[in-house]
């Protein structure tokens, strides 16, 4: 048995400007969001998107998009200096994916 205990410095995370690398259709793509307190703006391909944050936690949250499309939850597994682990998947349901942010601001 191992007694790793992954690095989670979420405060860390909870505010600022970040990439995000994701595939679709086989492409790998890049997205950057902006996260404030309150609101994330993220920007992919030609669109924008506007989402209202509510923090469970310090290392939880849930993005509604503006649109009032269907809440997305997201937590926080382990932190680096620049970077953030998290798995994500719309709430109420039990497919959850995961991924990696990096701070760029």
């Amino acid at each position: 048995m191992s007694c790793y205990q992954p690095e989670r410095n979420c405060k860390d995370f909870k505010t600022g400007k970040f990439s995000f690398k994701y595939k679709l259709n086989g492409e790998t793509k890049t997205s950057t969001f902006m996260r404030t307190e309150n609101y994330s703006i993220e920007k992919y391909d030609t669109k924008i998107d506007t989402a209202k944050v509510r923090w469970i936690n310090d290392c939880e949250f849930v993005l509604t998009p503006s649109d009032n499309k269907t809440p997305i939850h997201y937590k926080i597994l382990s932190t680096t200096s620049d970077s953030y682990t998290f798995e994500y998947g719309v709430v109420g349901k039990g497919h959850k994916s995961k991924g990696t942010a990096t701070k760029i601001d």
